[in-house]
C-alpha cells in the first residue's frame, strides 16, 4: 500500500530585483517640478526642430503697412453672411491711420473683416531639419495678405511668434553644443586632477582659477572685438559656442575632481588596477559611471548658463548678429523706450528664455535630488 503522495514544492521566487536607474526614476517622478521642467524642455526642443513647420510664416516675412501691429486675438465663433453658426479659429482684420500729432500708426480691430486661420496651408519654402524642401506649415492666414500676428509684429512688420520660435533653434542649440564641449572637457581635466593628484592636481586647479578669476563681460568683450564684423554668421555661432565652452567647463571639471578624489582607493578601482586596466579605461569605464547621474545633473543645470550667456551676448551686440536669428538677436528690438512704451510685444523672446530656463532648472534640480535614491 502506497502512502501519499507529497505535495510538489512550488518553485521558490525571490523579491522582484530593482535597478538603480529604477530607483532613480521612481524618485524623479515623485518631483512634480521636476516632471514638468522635464515635459517643458522637451516641448522646447521638439518645438525648436520642427519651427519652421511650426512658424505660420518665414523668419523675413514683412508687411510693411503692419509695422509694429498689435496681438490679435484668436476667436473661434463666428456666423457666415446667411446668419450659421461656423466654428473654427480666425482673427479680425486690422485698420491702420496715422496719428500725425506723434507720427505713430495707430491699429483698430476691423470687426468687418475676417481672416479665417487653416491648418497646413502652403507658405514660405523652408528645409525641414535642414535637408527636407517643403512649403507646408501647421496653420497660417487662408488669405496671405491678410494681418495674422498672434503675438504683434516688430518695426518691420514681421510676426513675432515666428521668428521666436525660429530664433529657439540657435539659442536652445548653443547651450546643448556648448555643454557637450563643456563636458568633454570637465571630465578630461577634472579627472586628471582627481585620478593623479600631486603637480597634475596642482596644475589643472591653478588654470580653473585663473579661468574662474577673469570678468566674464571683459572678456567677452574682447574676444566680441577680436572677431571680424564680416565673418560669416555660421562661424559667429561657432565661435560663440566654442568661448563660452571655454569658460564653462571649469565648474564640472570641480565636480569631477571631487568625486575622483573619493573614488580613486576604492575597492573596485583597486581591483581594476590589478586586473591591467590603463588609467583612462579606470577613469572612463569604471569611475564615471559611478557617478554619472550626479554628471547629467550638472549638465542639465549647465544648458541654461549657457543659454543666458548666448542671450547676455547677442542682446548687447557682442555674439550673434543679423541676419543670424536667436533670442538674444530678437531682444535686441527692445533697447530702446518706444519698444518698452508702445510695443511690449518685443519682449517674447525674453519670456521664452525665463521658460526655458526655469524649465531646464526645474529638471536639473530633480534630477540632482534623484541622483541618489536612499535619501529621505
Amino acid at each position: 500500500m502506497s502512502g501519499p503522495t507529497p505535495a510538489t514544492a512550488s518553485p521558490h521566487s525571490g523579491p522582484a530585483v530593482v535597478t538603480p536607474a529604477h530607483l532613480v526614476w521612481r524618485r524623479f517622478r515623485r518631483h512634480r517640478l521636476a516632471m514638468l521642467g522635464a515635459v517643458m524642455t522637451l516641448a522646447l526642443y521638439v518645438g525648436a526642430a520642427f519651427a519652421p513647420f511650426l512658424a505660420p510664416f518665414g523668419p523675413n516675412e514683412y508687411q510693411a503697412t503692419y509695422t509694429y501691429a498689435p496681438p490679435q486675438p484668436v476667436h473661434w465663433l463666428r456666423s457666415d453672411e446667411d446668419g450659421r453658426r461656423i466654428f473654427g479659429p480666425y482673427v479680425h482684420g486690422l485698420s491702420v491711420s496715422v496719428d500725425y500729432d506723434s507720427g505713430r500708426r495707430v491699429f483698430e480691430t476691423d470687426e468687418t473683416t475676417v481672416t479665417p486661420i487653416v491648418f497646413f496651408p502652403r507658405g514660405a519654402e523652408y528645409d525641414l531639419f535642414g535637408f527636407i524642401p517643403t512649403d507646408r506649415h501647421l496653420f497660417g492666414p487662408a488669405d496671405p495678405d491678410q494681418p495674422m500676428f498672434l503675438t504683434g509684429a516688430d518695426r518691420l512688420g514681421r510676426d513675432m511668434f515666428s521668428r521666436t520660435l525660429i530664433g529657439a533653434q540657435v539659442s536652445l542649440s548653443v547651450g546643448l553644443v556648448g555643454v557637450a564641449a563643456s563636458l568633454v572637457l570637465g571630465l578630461i581635466f577634472g579627472g586628471l586632477s582627481g585620478y593623479y593628484g600631486g603637480a597634475t592636481d596642482t596644475l589643472i586647479q591653478r588654470v580653473i582659477e585663473f579661468l574662474q578669476s577673469i570678468p566674464s563681460i571683459p572678456l567677452w568683450i574682447g574676444l566680441a572685438a577680436a572677431l571680424p564684423k564680416d565673418v560669416d554668421p555660421v562661424l559667429i555661432y561657432f565661435y560663440i559656442t566654442l568661448i563660452l565652452s571655454l569658460i564653462g567647463w571649469t565648474g564640472l571639471a570641480r565636480v569631477v575632481r571631487g568625486r575622483f578624489l573619493s573614488l580613486r582607493n576604492e575597492d573596485f578601482v583597486r581591483a581594476a588596477r590589478l586586473d591591467g586596466a590603463g588609467p583612462w579605461r579606470i577613469m572612463f569605464r569604471h569611475m564615471v559611471p559611478s557617478f554619472l547621474s550626479h554628471v547629467i545633473a550638472a549638465v542639465t543645470l549647465a544648458i541654461p548658463a549657457m543659454i543666458l550667456a548666448e542671450t547676455a551676448l547677442s542682446f548687447l551686440g557682442l555674439g550673434l548678429r543679423q541676419p543670424v536669428i536667436s533670442w538674444g538677436v530678437l531682444l535686441q528690438e527692445a533697447q530702446n523706450i518706444r519698444s518698452v512704451a508702445t510695443a511690449p510685444w518685443l519682449f517674447l523672446p525674453g519670456l521664452a528664455v525665463v521658460v526655458a530656463v526655469l524649465s531646464m532648472n526645474f529638471l536639473g534640480d530633480g534630477l540632482r535630488d534623484a541622483a541618489d535614491p536612499f535619501s529621505s
